[in-house]
């Protein structure tokens, strides 16, 4: 989920010496399958010969799991709850977060795939009426802007009327994501 903005940030450092190995971004809807396809996908980049890896996840909803197989590998991971946290920053993003409890967050990425990654597999295409169903409780869109991408910034615009929301655009830009990743040197 964080690829595209991860290879961006990698060509701001001028990292040429960074590889990225991706996950599948449906994980997230299970994280239960992230801490074991991590585990794996390090003891594979060891086997390969990489000796410094770092995993571009938060937790995402492990329960911790992740962190359990960053200790057995001894590598470091993104700090953070989620990407919504680390994109914001985390100190600024523990501000806001009670205030936000009641919002549902899109960033680049799921402005990109929203049909994709919400409207088909939650069945919306083919049912609004269960639109209230899944969104009724949140009061607000907020789109976390990595880019300034006029649209984009219409996908979260139309999410927030389809879904009956306001809405809220915040500026992030990479945030904790380019602070971490510039400590690869």
């Amino acid at each position: 989920m964080i690829a595209r903005e991860v290879l961006a940030v990698k060509e701001r450092l001028g990292f040429d010496h960074l590889e990225l190995t991706c996950l599948p971004a449906e994980f997230h809807y299970r994280p239960d399958k992230i801490a074991p396809a991590m585990d794996a996908a390090i003891e594979k980049a060891k086997a390969e010969g990489y000796q410094h890896i770092f995993v571009g996840y938060a937790d995402c909803g492990t329960g911790g799991h992740l962190d359990v197989v960053c200790e057995k590998h001894g590598v470091a991971r993104m700090a953070g709850p989620h990407c919504f946290a680390f994109y914001q920053g985390e100190a600024a993003f523990a501000k806001v977060a009670d205030g936000d409890m009641m919002s549902f967050y899109m960033t680049d990425f799921l402005c990109r795939q929203f049909d994709a990654f919400f409207i088909k597999p939650l069945g919306l295409d083919r049912h609004p009426e269960l639109i209230t169903d899944f969104f009724g409780n949140y009061e607000k869109v907020i789109y976390l802007a990595q880019t300034e991408d006029p649209a984009l910034e219409q996908v979260a615009k139309d999410a927030a009327v389809l879904l009956g929301l306001g809405y809220e655009k915040r500026f992030t830009g990479y945030g904790d994501l380019q602070r971490d990743l510039g400590k690869l040197k």
